[in-house]
């Protein structure tokens, strides 16, 4: 019996994205809740894709599917899809980053277009992953960058991947730059960011509010559990923030299922509802506290 295999509510939140007909006609695709489970294996284990057990089919069968969706975008439209059913939790966000060191055998594919993030430091290879999330602690934005760059260079690119202005932004000190406070300000949220001992003018923070940025530091904690996330493996950057994103998308999967259940539904009445930009939000209308 293989453990962790995605569960019938899981597939229910992939499936609406991952099934669909090909344009070129031909038979549709039967397998791929199989394949996902091979993917999502390797996810959370960290083994090579030759290391795949059989009875997920072939290896490179499984690694070319992952590819083609990484390809596609698909990851990305589901995590948007689940986070526009975030309603209010938008109002309060937070940023944050974990490095991630890089096994020898993701160097090597450095081109003249892009380095696949991989930052070089004297502790090896390295990739830093940003990350943008509500005021659950659910992920609703992931960027990658070298190891070693600074925390603020990622901030455009962490607030361009979803149009939803916060009403307070949460982040630490490495965050603590005029041009981010001006841009929130700008954009009408308040930024909860503690000042630097060095910085002239200090600005106050609110404490109770402060104290919310531990989910953020949770969730990064349970998306490291995930070893194939945990050390990088990959080479191409599209490979590995694929796995990031899959593991993003299956907290939220949880998150959702709880939702859903405490409502007292049941996963036969089209799932697939819960994560379109349209459905109702799945948070209550007010922003926990606690």
């Amino acid at each position: 019996m293989i453990r962790g295999l995605m569960t019938d509510e899981e597939w229910a939140i992939f499936a609406p994205f991952l099934i669909t007909a090909s344009s070129r006609g031909g038979r549709p695709p039967m397998n791929h809740r199989h394949r996902l489970d091979g993917i999502l294996w390797i996810c959370r284990t960290g083994a090579p894709w030759r290391d795949l057990p059989a009875a997920f089919g072939r290896w490179n069968s499984v690694w070319k599917q992952f590819r083609r969706w990484c390809e596609s975008g698909v990851w990305d439209l589901l995590l948007q899809a689940l986070a526009d059913g975030g309603g209010t939790l938008d109002m309060l966000q937070m940023i944050d980053s974990t490095i991630v060191r890089a096994h020898r055998c993701a160097a090597g594919e450095k081109t003249e277009e892009q380095n696949q993030a991989l930052g070089r430091s004297r502790g090896g290879f390295s990739t830093k992953i940003h990350v943008r999330c509500n005021a659950a602690g659910l992920p609703i934005g992931v960027v990658l960058s070298e190891g070693e760059a600074h925390d603020v260079t990622a901030y455009d690119g962490l607030m361009q991947q979803r149009d939803s202005d916060p009403g307070a932004m949460l982040a630490d000190k490495g965050y603590d730059s005029d041009a981010i406070r001006h841009d929130l300000r700008d954009s009408g949220a308040t930024p909860e960011i503690p000042s630097r001992s060095n910085r002239k003018v200090q600005y106050s923070i609110s404490k109770p509010l402060y104290a919310l940025r531990s989910r953020i530091e949770c969730f990064i904690g349970h998306l490291k559990e995930q070893r194939r996330i945990a050390t990088r493996y990959d080479k191409l950057a599209t490979s590995f923030v694929g796995f990031v994103l899959l593991g993003c998308i299956r907290i939220w999967a949880r998150f959702v299922h709880r939702a859903w259940s405490s409502r007292g539904h049941t996963w036969g009445k089209s799932p697939s509802k819960l994560i379109t930009p349209t459905s109702r939000p799945l948070c209550s209308n007010t922003i926990p506290t606690g």
